[in-house]
């Protein structure tokens, strides 16, 4: 069957006016395939999938405020809704030391945070408001009324009578007299806690005065 079948197209080829000279290069070009062209598509092939969020803030319903980002917990409310008033540096330090002698939320290492701390919960996109209702930027998870900016432990360098606190309406931070009273605290704690521990986060949790 074979055989007969080549002989067929070798008649062909005899009885046609074409010589092997009179084909082309083009005549042996085959047109290249292309990945998936010519194949069709499966249903849903197209759809991303999608994982879910994880929030950047968690609400521990305890009084605090796990930040999934950089592994640590902020007080959901800040030193003005206990005092109602704002308060100094060495205050701010104070407040901390009440926290943890009365193990606020359980845990007993509360201290102020730091300026690269402070700021990670500020964002423009973010609104809240304090206690004179001005738009505060931090997530509303966590209490309106309080404070509009807080102490960090920050000194200034060859002045120690100014340390730094920052503004959850500007997004600014600012150096400023450890005595101003104008001032509030958002108090935070490590959440995984590393087996070495600077000799400044240990200052910062309790300031001798």
């Amino acid at each position: 069957m074979g055989d007969e079948n080549l002989t067929d197209q070798e008649e062909e080829f005899e009885e046609s006016d074409q010589t092997a000279e009179d084909f082309t290069e083009e005549d042996y070009i085959v047109d290249e395939w292309e990945g998936n062209e010519g194949w069709e598509e499966e249903d849903g092939a197209d759809e991303s999938i999608s994982e879910p969020e994880i929030p950047i803030y968690v609400d521990n319903e305890n009084g605090t405020i796990s930040d999934s980002r950089h592994n640590i917990m902020w007080t959901k409310s800040d030193s003005y809704e206990e005092f109602g008033y704002g308060i100094n540096w060495y205050e701010a330090h104070d407040y901390c030391e009440t926290l943890n002698e009365k193990k606020f939320a359980g845990f007993d290492d509360w201290r102020l945070p730091g300026f690269d701390e402070a700021k990670t919960l500020f964002s423009f996109e973010k609104s809240n408001y304090d206690k004179d209702d001005a738009e505060i930027h931090i997530d509303p998870v966590f209490e309106s009324n309080g404070g509009h900016n807080t102490w960090t432990y920050d000194e200034k360098p060859d002045y120690h009578q100014y340390a730094m606190k920052f503004s959850y309406v500007t997004g600014n931070e600012m150096w400023e007299n450890k005595d101003n009273e104008y001032s509030h605290i958002r108090a935070v704690r490590d959440e995984q806690k590393e087996d070495w521990e600077p000799q400044w986060r240990k200052d910062s949790r309790k300031f001798d005065g």
